[in-house]
């Protein structure tokens, strides 16, 4: 018996000196790519410095302030030169207030010199000429990582440019710099292990939310003037809320879609710009659903962008709601969508009440059982060979629970843990589950066509969230994740700030019930005076260009308050 307890012991040693082996291999790759980050910021430092040397007298304050459709308008006439443009955008970006202090940065694309020498050469300026774009980390760009903030992925460079950024440079664009994701894109926070936490360049407690965080930190702090993002659950949409900008997430199949290690063709992962203002969203569809996006991916539906569309002044029949009846949000967003409901109806549109349906179960039926479908366990793998970020630990250890713990569990929790006992338990189950799917969007077209709406004005999450807690709160995006089941066009638009009044009328907030997860909620959005309020704009599939004039409407209306 000693000698099988020697044997016992000496293999439980093995096995501590083996994963303590493992975390230190990972760690080793996670310095590295941290290092090799390191060198790109400060090979930029440098450029920029050069660039300072030969042209001293830029004025570099002026630049930065243009809006994008001004900016353009410079360059195509030639008074500014796109590398003055580009390196006024290099150094505020790596001047310290923007990179340093947010963290928003994954890698300087030091090829931005090649694609600036490049469109001086084509005989046609493109739409986007001489604009500098940051695209976010799992985009693919030739000689680049594609991480998702995850280890195994630092050692695979993408080979060519993906459909969307060919497109970007033959429109003149020149990508400069790609930013900062949660581990494995699931999670609306924005922080891993290998770059660290992004913070909210307006308030340094606050999260820029995710995944498409680090586009949000980075635009919203004025180091990029327009950015592509991705969405799957809110992913552009809740950091374009977090940090006062204007994204949208158009129909998935309407732009190239990008690799994401969680696909689900049941709800759709799709590709969409991020920028200062609605103009820029609009200019950036224009540039990218042109020829050559048809050309290069035979996948996306030919159709340009409709300029009469998004020129047009008829009024709007407009559907709209303050809650979807599922998690209560702060009283701030439900003002907001109050207000610019009543500045809608005084500038001659029809506002129409309407009430989404059966939003629970399309969160815990539909949503989560389409991410959970096999328990979570594609997500789990993902996660191998990982040290697992703790934003996403709460859901890592949800998912390993046993599936009887999970429902007795589920009856004492909230729908988060009922959602992944809610798993495709066959082959016929998930078929049927997609057959639903087909369904609710079948029921909601039929409601909407019913009240006769073009357009619908509801709330968005919001506002910011204090670092860390968006991992508590997985089921508090309900408001934009509908829209990425029902795979409509969805942007949000900033239209107020928090006033200290609704500061104060919080602590009053009892959500639902005053359970935990209304009193963690209540804590994730305190102290968030002065931050930005936004709303969500929302047409039918198809039809961005409808969402993106209702969303200037909005954006005009909130401006001449």
């Amino acid at each position: 018996s000693s000698a099988a307890l020697s044997l016992l012991g000496g293999s439980v040693a093995a096995l501590v000196v083996w994963k303590w082996l493992g975390k230190k291999k990972i760690q080793k790759k996670m310095e590295e790519a941290r290092r090799t980050r390191d060198e790109g910021m400060k090979k930029m430092a440098q450029a920029v410095q050069q660039f300072r040397e030969q042209v001293p007298s830029v004025q570099t304050d002026a630049i930065l302030s243009l809006p994008l459709l001004e900016l353009t308008g410079r360059l195509q006439e030639g008074s500014l030169s796109p590398r003055t443009v580009l390196y006024t955008y290099l150094e505020k970006v790596s001047a310290l207030e923007v990179t340093q202090q947010t963290n928003c940065l994954r890698h300087f694309i030091p090829e931005c010199e090649e694609q600036l020498q490049e469109i001086q050469q084509h005989e046609e300026k493109g739409l986007l000429y001489g604009i500098p774009v940051s695209i976010k980390d799992h985009i693919g760009h030739k000689g680049h990582l594609a991480t998702c903030g995850l280890v195994q992925c630092l050692g695979t460079v993408v080979e060519e440019d993906s459909v969307l950024v060919q497109v970007l440079k033959k429109q003149g664009a020149i990508p400069f710099a790609m930013t900062n994701v949660p581990q494995s894109l699931f999670s609306y926070d924005c922080s891993n292990l290998i770059f660290g936490q992004t913070l909210n360049p307006l308030n340094a407690q606050k999260s820029p939310g995710g995944s498409s965080g680090g586009e949000g930190a980075l635009i919203a702090g004025g180091g990029s003037i327009l950015g592509i993002g991705s969405d799957m659950g809110g992913s552009i949409r809740l950091p374009c809320s977090f940090c006062g900008l204007c994204g949208l997430k158009p129909t998935a199949e309407r732009l190239r879609w990008c690799g994401c290690l969680l696909l689900s063709h049941a709800v759709p992962c799709a590709l969409g710009p991020m920028a200062r203002d609605v103009d820029s969203l609009a200019l950036c569809m224009r540039a990218l659903l042109c020829q050559e996006m048809f050309q290069l991916d035979p996948t996306v539906p030919p159709i340009p962008f409709n300029e009469e569309v998004f020129s047009s002044s008829t009024p709007l029949r407009v559907g709209y709601y303050d809650t979807d009846g599922y998690f209560p949000l702060p009283p701030c967003m439900r003002r907001a969508v109050k207000e610019t409901s009543r500045a809608l109806q005084a500038a001659g549109h029809q506002l129409v009440p309407f009430s989404p349906p059966r939003i629970p179960y399309v969160m815990n039926e539909l949503f989560l059982k389409t991410l959970f479908a096999d328990g979570g366990c594609t997500w789990l793998d993902v996660l191998k060979g990982n040290i697992v970020d703790p934003v996403l630990k709460p859901l890592v250890n949800s998912c390993k629970i046993p599936r009887l713990v999970k429902k007795l569990l589920a009856l004492l929790l909230k729908p988060l843990l009922f959602a992944m006992i809610s798993t495709c338990r066959s082959v016929k189950d998930m078929w049927n589950h997609h057959h639903q799917i087909q369904v609710y969007r079948s029921q909601f077209i039929s409601q909407w066509k019913e009240l006769q709406l073009d357009v619908v004005l509801c709330p968005v999450l919001g506002p910011a969230f204090t670092t860390g807690y968006p991992g508590k709160l997985l089921t508090a995006i309900s408001s934009t994740m509908l829209y990425n089941i029902l795979n409509f066009p969805a942007g949000v638009v900033p239209v107020s700030t928090v006033t200290e009044a609704e500061e104060e009328e919080l602590k009053l907030y009892k959500g639902c019930s005053d359970d935990p997860w209304d009193q963690t909620m209540k804590q994730a959005v305190s102290g968030a005076v002065g931050m930005p309020v936004g709303v969500q704009c929302v047409a039918l599939p198809w039809q961005e260009e409808l969402c993106l004039r209702f969303m200037k409407e909005v954006e005009t209306l909130s401006r001449d308050k």
